[in-house]
């Protein structure tokens, strides 16, 4: 796999019927880098995602996909260069893990459709970086929801594209998995130069893990760059409307989120008046 590709959104507006999501929006994802996109609930995080995915056409501008039209390329072409895992995939029923995670291997197949070598090999390796070789024959259905994302996780891995989507792939996940998962795109990143964009809801892993954070308010960009540049106070504030100190992460050097809160401020700020009490509580909420 090669960082030469590239994927960006020129002046993209989108939305939903009669309801528009995203407007004027220019976004190119940094190539061999790993870009994760933060936002509060209905911003528009996802929709973006979508439309680099080629599941949602742009009611205006253009998504580019190495100099060309995305939605104009041919549909196995484009499988071959970029996969998705969607906020909330659905697996056909009855489905047993190996062959759902196989499914990942069809835009590399020829027009009859013969499995390879190649093949075996893309699906017995992303079962095993995503620790679930050991239930390739269980049922998709009987598993919990931690086992399924990480199936799922494997089912694009196996597509072996340049350019990774992934719209929150912690999802179900305790903290353990969802730093494995998290690592794992790293190594993958770092080992075959993949692309990877992914919406997290989690500040302080999307600044731990990302080389480029990119912020959204209200279906517009409000701030990217590096993650020390863009998680500050100020954007939190104005991105979640939440007060926040931002300090220096002791293990990664990234910075990380301290919320502040109505219940939690410390009794240094606090004036000992009942007006002062009130007055801090409310900037704190």
């Amino acid at each position: 796999m090669t960082d030469t590709h590239s994927l960006e959104v020129r002046g993209v507006t989108l939305g939903y019927a009669d309801r528009t999501v995203v407007e004027d929006l220019d976004l190119a994802l940094a190539p061999g880098r790993i870009t994760c996109i933060v936002g509060a609930n209905a911003c528009g995080k996802s929709t973006v995602l979508r439309s680099m995915a080629r599941l949602l056409k742009p009611r205006g501008g253009q998504v580019v996909l190495d100099g060309h039209d995305l939605h104009a390329l041919p549909t196995k072409q484009v499988a071959r260069t970029l996969g998705l895992l969607p906020q909330s995939p659905v697996a056909p029923e009855g489905i047993v893990v190996a062959d759902l995670v196989a499914r990942g291997r069809h835009p590399h197949q020829g027009a009859l459709a013969r499995w390879t070598r190649e093949d075996d090999k893309a699906v017995a390796e992303a079962l095993e970086l995503t620790g679930t070789a050991e239930i390739a024959e269980r049922s998709v259905d009987e598993l919990s929801g931690g086992q399924r994302q990480r199936v799922w996780i494997a089912m694009v891995l196996a597509q072996q594209t340049d350019l990774l989507l992934l719209d929150e792939p912690t999802t179900f996940l305790d903290v353990a998995h969802q730093v494995e998962v998290l690592d794992l795109l790293t190594d993958l990143n770092r080992a075959r130069g993949t692309t990877i964009a992914m919406v997290l809801h989690d500040l302080n892993l999307a600044a731990r893990y990302a080389d480029r954070l990119v912020a959204l308010r209200a279906g517009r960009l409000h701030a990217a760059g590096d993650p020390a540049d863009v998680l500050t106070a100020d954007v939190v504030r104005d991105v979640f409307g939440m007060e926040s100190q931002v300090v220096p992460d002791p293990v990664s050097g990234r910075p990380i989120v301290l919320p502040i809160g109505r219940h939690h401020v410390r009794p240094a700020v606090v004036s000992g008046t009942a007006a002062g009490v009130s007055a801090a509580s409310a900037a704190g909420s």
